[in-house]
């Protein structure tokens, strides 16, 4: 594989919030970081919506934007501080209204509306247990998750209502209230509301009752392997870390204009589309339109965006592209660029750098940890390919498994499971209702994340895969992001998955799955090409055997190559969940 140069970091205008990493990380401690937040007035707790919203709404920063809004025919409606605390304050009121109690859990199906983000934070000052899903979702994940978590309430929208809810409603006993947001025809069906008309009669007024740090705040549900989707629950405490990494590893300033491109139906779009930002009293951009090249080149430039974080998918849908649609446009704002959601190639990073004069700075973290755990910091070098280096506070390692246990591994570039040292505050609680589940993902003092990696001598760690994507092949263990890393260097490979395909004598084979760059057609000679220029790329044992050309590769919503379902569909084996993909449209 080639050797990307680091990418060094010219002094910026602003900065850096993390200026120097090995002091920030012999200085930090977790209790320092919960006094940067107000707590509820009296002693009464910590409460995300609070801290997100209600004390920026009684500061300076009153009529700040805090959320501009972005119509898919263009239209912008503004949402200041203040005027955000007063709809949540009515949605709190309106839940109140219906019976809806502590602890219950209100859903929202919906696209990138206000109304959403009202929800979010509206049910959070109710201390009801928010769960956002993908407005892409079709009715059977809409009911499998509705079912497993026995959800009261759910907001969403006369179309999604009709093609998605309106068909299980019947199987589902707990939902007792369904919020229409758009008013367009609620249907006659009892606990089936306008929420238009509920949210104009509620007050503007609203005590938020004492809420601990450890009550339960936000249910996330990710896709297993086999089985249901788990469903992992997060305390109001996660706050701590959203305001933490804010600042940290994106590096946000009280003037910056952010923008997160994931949905709230993803970990990502809540932590860091909705509480992140707005604990750090920023104005956060949401566009309510799907990917669009030009679109989103536009809204950099025109609205000023400073900080943006975004997937590796776009990324590389925008490298497809090329530079030139990126240089008709100026983005003289624009100063750190993030991304998430699955091992962003080296290629991605050094493409930044050309397209827009910086580089993305990829960093790691799971459903399951909440926040950022891993990242490539502002005022760091980033060496291309890597996940970073850890959040001061996190304490990260690379460990084997052994009969009592596990044994942590001392040597640099060495392989093992990537393992976090419990106790940071957005650490996940429990699976709903699956204790034994959660149990086995600790094992000898150690958080297990189930993903493979390497930390170099100077303590950057590197991801190689998920533990069950790994490649075992004549003795070799082999990780596929290496290897779709290697084939992507191919002038003539957009993307590519790679999976382990069984093999008589040797045990696996690399098989990849390519999708080309426009420009190319398949053929026995590319394909040879590729073989032959991954084999000297990767030497005989790691590089593919065979290669399929694809015109597109499953992925999740949040981007991630579902490598899992190619080896199933090449094996013609059970595709377990595939709620979460991409292309699961109505």
């Amino acid at each position: 594989m080639a050797a990307y140069p680091v990418v060094h970091k010219a002094p910026g205008a602003v900065t850096p919030n993390l200026l120097d990493y090995e002091a920030a990380c012999r200085s930090f401690n977790w209790e320092a970081a919960r006094h940067e937040l107000s707590y509820l007035p009296g002693g009464h707790g910590l409460n995300i919506a609070y801290e997100a919203v209600d004390r920026h709404a009684s500061s300076p920063i009153a009529g700040k934007t805090a959320i501009r809004w972005i119509s898919r025919d263009d239209r912008i409606v503004d949402i200041s501080y203040a005027r955000l605390r007063a709809l949540t304050n009515r949605f709190a009121n309106v839940l109140d209204s219906l019976g809806v109690s502590r602890g219950d859990r209100v859903f929202a199906l919906t696209g990138r509306i206000p109304e959403l983000y009202v929800t979010a934070l509206g049910a959070l000052k109710h201390r009801a247990v928010f769960s956002p899903l993908f407005s892409a979702f079709g009715p059977e994940p809409v009911k499998t998750r509705l079912a497993i978590a026995e959800a009261r309430a759910l907001v969403t929208t006369t179309a999604l209502y009709e093609r998605k809810v309106a068909p299980i409603r019947d199987e589902l006993p707990s939902l007792e209230f369904v919020l229409i947001v758009d008013g367009a025809g609620v249907p006659d069906t009892p606990g089936t509301f306008d929420f238009r008309q509920l949210m104009d009669a509620a007050s503007e007024e609203y005590a938020i009752g004492p809420t601990a740090p450890e009550e339960l705040a936000l249910l996330h549900f990710t896709s297993g392997t086999t089985g249901t989707p788990k469903g992992a629950l997060h305390v109001h405490e996660a706050v701590v870390v959203h305001n933490v990494t804010g600042k940290l590893a994106l590096d946000l300033h009280p003037d910056d204009i952010f923008w997160c491109t994931a949905d709230p139906g993803w970990v990502t779009g809540t932590s860091y589309g909705i509480i992140a930002p707005l604990s750090n009293g920023v104005t956060s951009i949401v566009d309510e339109e799907e990917f669009d090249l030009d679109r989103w080149y536009r809204i950099l430039d025109e609205q000023g965006v400073s900080v943006w974080y975004t997937a590796p998918t776009a990324i590389r849908m925008m490298m497809r592209a090329g530079v030139e649609p990126v240089k008709q446009r100026k983005y003289p704002a624009l100063r750190f660029m993030g991304s998430v959601g699955e091992p962003l190639n080296p290629e991605g990073v050094v493409w930044g750098q050309e397209a827009f004069g910086l580089p993305f700075h990829d960093n790691w973290w799971q459903t399951e940890t909440g926040g950022i755990m891993i990242a490539n910091y502002a005022s760091m070098d980033i060496r291309p390919g890597s996940m970073g280096r850890p959040l001061p506070g996190i304490e990260a390692a690379i460990v084997q498994r052994t009969d009592g246990g596990v044994k942590v591994i001392e040597g640099a570039d060495v392989e093992g499971d990537l393992a976090l040292k419990p106790g940071w505050p957005s650490m996940f609680r429990g699976y709903w209702n699956e204790e034994e589940r959660y149990r086995k993902c600790f094992v000898g003092g150690w958080y297990l994340t189930g993903d493979l990696a390497r930390r170099d001598k100077d303590g950057y760690f590197w991801f190689v895969g998920r533990a069950d994507d790994v490649i075992k092949t004549s003795g070799h263990l082999i990780g596929p992001f290496e290897v779709e890393t290697a084939l992507m260097e191919h002038k003539a490979v957009a993307e590519a998955g790679v999976i382990g395909k069984p093999d008589p004598v040797a045990l696996e084979i690399v098989k990849g799955f390519v999708l080309l760059n426009s420009g190319f057609e398949p053929s026995d000679a590319l394909k040879k090409d590729i073989l032959l220029f991954a084999r000297k790329k990767l030497g005989a044992v790691v590089a593919p055997k065979e290669i399929e050309f694809v015109t597109d590769l499953p992925r999740t919503r949040s981007g991630k190559i579902m490598r899992r379902l190619l080896k199933a569909r090449e094996l013609g084996l059970p595709e377990g969940d595939t709620s979460t993909l991409e292309a699961a449209r109505d």
